[in-house]
């Protein structure tokens, strides 16, 4: 872990590579997204998470041809929402993402949640593959999806996602789904890792004071160390470095033991968490 950098990526089952620390630009709109997009490129992240629901997706495209980067360089998700879940709604919208976007691919594209239903769900799923088959698409995913809904995809023979974005943090942290994915090279990427800006904690402080660094680096060092894929957010530039310099320390096994004693189980999310839905 020691190793780490913010270089570091995981390969994906597609084959192709994303980076180990992802920006979040959920409500972050209009100029402030392409603020804090163009903010979080020059402090080095090179992986954006982004969503139909967000409404940013040409703003987070304008930041990166703003930043000068090469596109290639940049790894970016996007999500499709429950409301246009269903074959034909999901094809039509990765040709609506791609052109708000400007771009002529999508990195990784998600179903947002499992809440329309088995039927929706494996409709939505097939005209993702499908897209990527056309090459609009270099990876498929989920979002929010509990081990019933993963096991459904198999079930219908079809290839796993190659991540499953859900909540993840020391005090949710997930953990029959994320030995799920574990288990099937299923990459777990951690939304909320930040815990909305929670810093009270006991804990997570005596460990923040024992390594010189906020309660927020050690959420984010404590993630990339179990294995994850964490997403913060902020609009804040200050923050945006901040939390982008976690590749410089590490913490000790009794530390990361005590951050995984916070667990409280469903009871610890901040945010819907739709993954035991039918």
């Amino acid at each position: 872990m020691a190793g780490l950098t913010l270089a570091s990526t995981v390969k994906l089952s597609s084959g192709f590579k994303l980076p180990l620390l992802g920006f979040g630009v959920f409500q972050n709109g209009g100029a402030t997204c392409v603020s804090s997009t163009l903010e979080a490129l020059k402090a080095g992240y090179r992986h954006i998470d982004s969503a139909v629901y967000y409404a940013n997706e040409r703003e987070v495209g304008e930041a990166i041809r703003l930043s000068g980067i090469n596109r290639e360089e940049i790894f970016v998700t996007t999500k499709i929402p429950t409301n246009q879940q269903g074959y034909e709604s999901a094809l039509k919208l990765v040709d609506r993402s791609l052109e708000n976007f400007g771009f002529t691919y999508i990195d990784l594209y998600l179903i947002h949640a499992p809440l329309p239903g088995s039927e929706k769900r494996i409709a939505t799923y097939k005209a993702l593959l499908d897209a990527q088959k056309a090459g609009k698409i270099r990876s498929v995913g989920v979002s929010n999806y509990g081990v019933h809904h993963l096991e459904e995809i198999q079930k219908e023979g079809l290839p796993a996602p190659t991540v499953n974005q859900i909540e993840v943090h020391p005090f949710c942290q997930q953990k029959p789904i994320v030995e799920y994915c574990n288990e099937r090279g299923i990459v777990v990427e951690a939304y909320s890792p930040l815990v909305r800006g929670r810093a009270s904690d006991p804990t997570v402080l005596r460990i923040a004071s024992e390594v010189d660094r906020s309660p927020f680096q050690v959420y984010l060092r404590w993630s990339l160390q179990r294995g994850f894929v964490p997403l913060p957010k902020s609009a804040t530039p200050s923050r945006i470095k901040s939390n982008a310099e976690v590749y410089d320390f590490e913490l000790s096994q009794a530390q990361v033991s005590a951050l995984d004693a916070l667990d409280q189980g469903s009871k610890g999310a901040l945010l819907w968490n739709p993954v035991d839905a039918p």
